[in-house]
């Protein structure tokens, strides 16, 4: 089962958090390997997938938001883009749109940053918005301050949080086809309460970056974590190996349905309204030219089709939805 466990260094202003997914990060597999028009994604590709997965999970978690939280990498090489959402309760999904030929050792930069490019976002969306209020956006480049391509895309996350919220962090990810998982370390805010959400920061937060002799040590203690570890060892395992000479202060693994979980939010609903915006004249004319509307999640697999009497009693009564036509999953 997909495990969250997160701790704290005792009277220090550190905290972390360690992802393990393994039943949420198979099934995203599974479904993939699955679809008919995709297959299984090439390992360069699972794996980066995988770290981003885990990363968004660790973000997640982190800033406590009510509301989807969507990691997206915008590329200019073969994989032209990979998201991640994942949900307050941690029900989470992803997927990869790869046009070209991925080298079996291709590096992060081969894959989504050739021409230097490539961007990452990170969207924060509320599930109850107020009056005129936009989602969240920040995004960074897939470099570095002199403009290096970074080739780990922990590093990316971390000048992102850094630029973001003025916060030293460290992420050790890794993945194979069994598990996605990730560790975070981080320095708390010294005032007020940063996250995602806030980025203002604060005078004090910016005095402290890259000088905190506390963050310091427990971050050279977490760089030191081998990805053969964080794949192999169980949480305690690799807490007690890194920290055995701090105080933790460890919290209760999240349990029932909290724990990670795969989770589409994609509904028959919500192609209709796609159709529907279509407008009548073009769903109709590839009604006539394909026989149907039939539309693929990427992120699931689910197959929506619509035949031409559900497409006529669409645009007869919008917004009712076809009772006809099953979803195959």
């Amino acid at each position: 089962m997909s495990e969250i466990h997160k701790f704290l260094f005792d009277g220090l202003p550190v905290r972390g958090v360690l992802v393990r997914l393994t039943d949420a990060w198979t099934e995203i597999l599974r479904r993939r390997a699955a679809s008919s028009g995709a297959g299984s994604y090439p390992l360069p590709v699972q794996n980066m997938l995988g770290e981003m997965v885990a990363a968004a999970t660790l973000m997640q978690s982190n800033i406590k938001f009510n509301g989807s939280l969507i990691l997206q990498v915008l590329g200019d090489g073969p994989v032209k883009l990979a998201v991640v959402e994942v949900q307050p309760d941690f029900g989470l999904r992803a997927t990869a749109t790869v046009t070209g030929e991925v080298a079996a050792d291709a590096s992060l930069s081969q894959m989504v940053n050739v021409n230097n490019h490539g961007k990452c976002a990170i969207t924060l969306d509320p599930q109850t918005r107020l009056p005129g209020q936009q989602p969240y956006q920040g995004v960074v480049s897939l470099s570095g301050d002199a403009h290096e391509k970074l080739e780990k895309f922990s590093d990316v996350l971390a000048h992102y949080m850094l630029q973001s919220e003025q916060l030293d962090t460290t992420l050790v990810l890794a993945a194979d086809d069994k598990m996605a998982t990730g560790l975070l370390i981080q320095r708390l805010p010294m005032a007020g309460a940063g996250n995602l959400a806030n980025s203002s920061g604060s005078q004090a937060n910016e005095d402290e970056i890259g000088v905190n002799e506390h963050y310091h040590r427990i971050a050279l203690l977490a760089s030191t974590l081998k990805r053969e570890e964080l794949l192999t060892l169980d949480a305690d395992t690799v807490l007690r190996r890194l920290f055995w000479e701090e105080k933790l202060l460890q919290f209760a693994p999240l349990a029932g349905e909290s724990v990670p979980h795969f989770s589409c939010t994609c509904s028959r609903e919500r192609v209709s309204r796609m159709i529907l915006g279509l407008g009548a004249d073009e769903a109709h004319s590839i009604i006539s030219e394909r026989g149907a509307i039939e539309v693929g999640c990427e992120f699931c697999g689910a197959q929506y089709r619509f035949d031409p009497i559900d497409v006529a009693r669409l645009f007869k009564v919008p917004g009712d939805l076809p009772p006809t036509s099953e979803t195959v999953q």
